[in-house]
């Protein structure tokens, strides 16, 4: 790992949670070599964990897998069309108990992720991506993918979700801001 603020990619496996378990998709993940750290059903509750977090996945691009101390990447089964944070959300402090033992913090810096097929064209940004914490998919910097949808973010990392915060301008950059009438 690269090192750098720890992070969180959320995308879908898609399929029915209540017909597929989460082991065989990890299964097949790692049959494809596109293994993610964890694969989760959040109807069942199952999580099936294919790889350390101190080791890179392969389910973004480029050398995005290597960012940060750790870049945790979870499927989820679901679809992109009906957020899986609609239904329920078994063994999800489980998740989250263990992601802040990798001290990912619980924000979401880049909002919300769209719907899809609005969220396919969304344009991932470096600078909000080195703060790390959680990400779908569809906003990870050179990405393509549309995935995980509009999903309720604060049912994940709570109220805090969002960081609206005013970046501070650099040391010895301020300016004097003048009005004129």
């Amino acid at each position: 790992m690269a090192g750098g603020a720890p992070r969180v990619v959320w995308s879908i496996f898609q399929t029915d949670p209540q017909r597929v378990s989460a082991k065989s998709v990890a299964q097949r993940l790692n049959q494809l070599k596109r293994p993610a750290h964890l694969v989760w059903n959040p109807v069942t509750g199952q999580i099936a964990q294919s790889l350390p977090p101190t080791r890179a996945a392969c389910g973004l691009p480029g050398d995005l897998n290597r960012h940060g101390r750790v870049c945790v990447q979870i499927r989820v089964l679901g679809s992109v069309d009906e957020p899986f944070t609609e239904s329920k959300l078994d063994g999800l402090d489980d998740i989250l108990t263990w992601l802040d033992s990798w001290q990912v913090p619980r924000r979401w810096p880049a909002g919300p992720p769209l719907p899809y097929p609005h969220s396919v064209a969304e344009q991932g940004s470096l600078r909000v991506w080195a703060k790390g914490g959680h990400f779908g998919n569809s906003q990870v910097p050179g990405t393509h993918e549309g995935d995980p949808g509009p999903i309720d973010v604060q049912r994940i990392v709570g109220e805090h979700a969002v960081d609206l915060s005013v970046p501070r301008p650099r040391q010895g950059m301020e300016r004097a801001v003048t009005m004129e009438r």
